[in-house]
């Protein structure tokens, strides 16, 4: 076994420190480092094992994680990684660990690389031959799916979507007709836009859970059709605070894409048809002229029934 390969096995082993059995961080390996997503009780305790005897913290806001380590008397000074210095920082992490110290990857909230930078960072560590060690933890996204009740068996997690309009609605369209759960996240400025896209292209009979400001003191999830997700939002400015989970069931069966009748066998057969020699948007498009169904629809179900076709 090379002097590498036993840093991975010892990364994934305890020391005793004569009170209690603890993690202690593995020079030469880069941890990946679950934080509360707002409650600091939720943090683990292999996560305080490991923040407190890393050579060096990454994190995605310096300013947030100093708080966190505050909190828990932990003495490291984090450096700076986010979406716009991570190729730079990734490099540079990389020659850390190759000089023989230690890496904690944490953002502001929940699981690094998960709708948060990170991921760059870890394929370059990885590529470098350095081991990466996940320390799981909490995640808002399976937070709320935990809460939410849903019906649906699988869920598809989007994260953000795009923030333009016609983007955001491209993204949905293409996974309307899906039979999942679909799991977004948003942010307070945004989440009006979103729930208005999720209304249009889902249709309002499927089932929205809202979940906002997770594990915190005004913590809400509430369960309602899509079709009212705008005027509860409208019933109190407060809900328009803080970070959001959006949940929407898959739909019923038997409906298509917006909870509409399912297209009818013949509209099936056109579309499948076609598909042999058409991309699924002019497929789309011919089989809406003929029979007066909506082309958003019909796209959606070519999508589901071509997925990953080009357009």
């Amino acid at each position: 076994m090379d002097e590498r390969e036993g840093h991975r096995c010892a990364a994934l082993t305890t020391f005793t420190d004569g009170e209690a059995s603890r993690f202690h961080a593995v020079p030469g390996t880069l941890y990946v480092v679950a934080t509360p997503v707002g409650n600091l009780r939720d943090v683990t305790l292999r996560a305080l094992d490991i923040l407190g005897t890393v050579d060096v913290v990454a994190a995605e806001d310096t300013r947030v994680t100093a708080v966190l380590l505050r909190h828990f008397g932990i003495a490291a000074r984090p450096l700076s990684l986010h979406e716009h210095n991570e190729a730079t920082r990734a490099a540079r992490i990389v020659g850390m660990l190759g000089e023989g110290r230690s890496v904690a990857l944490v953002s502001d909230a929940g699981t690094p690389a998960v709708s948060d930078p990170g991921a760059l960072l870890v394929r370059a560590v990885r590529d470098a031959g350095f081991a990466v060690v996940p320390i799981p933890g909490a995640n808002a996204a399976i937070a709320a799916v935990s809460a939410a009740g849903l019906t649906a068996p699988h869920f598809l997690f989007l994260g953000f979507l795009p923030a333009t309009a016609k983007a955001r609605r491209d993204a949905l369209i293409a996974v309307a007709a899906l039979p999942f759960a679909l799991v977004v996240y948003e942010a307070p400025h945004r989440v009006g836009a979103t729930l208005a896209a999720l209304i249009d292209v889902l249709g309002g009979e499927r089932e929205l859970t809202v979940a906002r400001e997770l594990t915190k003191k005004f913590e809400t999830i509430a369960r309602l059709p899509l079709a009212e997700a705008t005027a509860w939002l409208a019933a109190d400015p407060n809900r328009r605070r803080g970070e959001f989970v959006l949940l929407v069931d898959a739909p019923k069966p038997g409906t298509g894409a917006a909870g509409a009748p399912a297209p009818s066998p013949e509209t099936g057969r056109w579309l499948r048809a076609l598909l042999d020699e058409l991309p699924p948007s002019r497929a789309a498009r011919v089989v809406a002229a003929m029979t007066g169904e909506p082309r958003d629809r019909l796209y959606a179900r070519a999508l589901a029934m071509k997925p990953g076709a080009p357009e």
